[in-house]
């Protein structure tokens, strides 16, 4: 199996008091699969503001990220290599409007009611079982062990 490219990605789990967002794509590799807010970190781009980012463009909402569930490495489904870092966030503004072309819905549910979701309706099931796991575990790290760079034009 070749490998064709890193991607590093950032996906966060927002919650509105005891509800987290889930939200079903419509992207060419996951077609109705449903995930948490999440996209490909940018060149130059600091991953705590593209984890920010991502949230904003396919959801509305503005974030408060307060935790992380840690660093995901995994082989996808289109044979990249993909480091993806997952947060915890808590809307702080804006309103739910779906990204129009890529989110197809999205449901405020209960953290234990993720289990339900068979395997085939997620995105990447063995990455999204093993955050949901660590969500139910409350295996959730302090915001700080991300240490922000500030990029800045040479």
């Amino acid at each position: 199996m070749s490998q064709d490219g890193i991607v590093l990605v950032a996906s966060v789990s927002i919650f509105n008091h005891d509800k987290v967002l889930i939200i079903k794509e419509n992207k060419p590799s996951a077609v109705h699969k449903w995930n948490f807010p999440s996209g490909h970190i940018e060149y130059g781009e600091d991953i705590l503001y593209s984890a920010r980012r991502e949230v904003i463009e396919e959801t509305g909402l503005d974030v408060k990220l307060i935790g992380t569930t840690g660093v995901y490495n995994f082989t996808s489904n289109t044979n990249n290599q993909v480091i993806m870092f997952h947060f915890i966030g808590e809307v702080t503004g804006g309103s739910l409007k779906l990204e129009e072309d890529e989110i197809t819905d999205s449901r405020w549910i209960k953290t234990n009611d993720l289990l339900a979701f068979e395997k085939e309706d997620l995105r990447e099931p063995h990455v999204l079982r093993q955050i949901i796991n660590n969500l139910l575990e409350e295996n959730i790290y302090s915001i700080g062990v991300i240490n922000e760079q500030l990029f800045k034009g040479n």
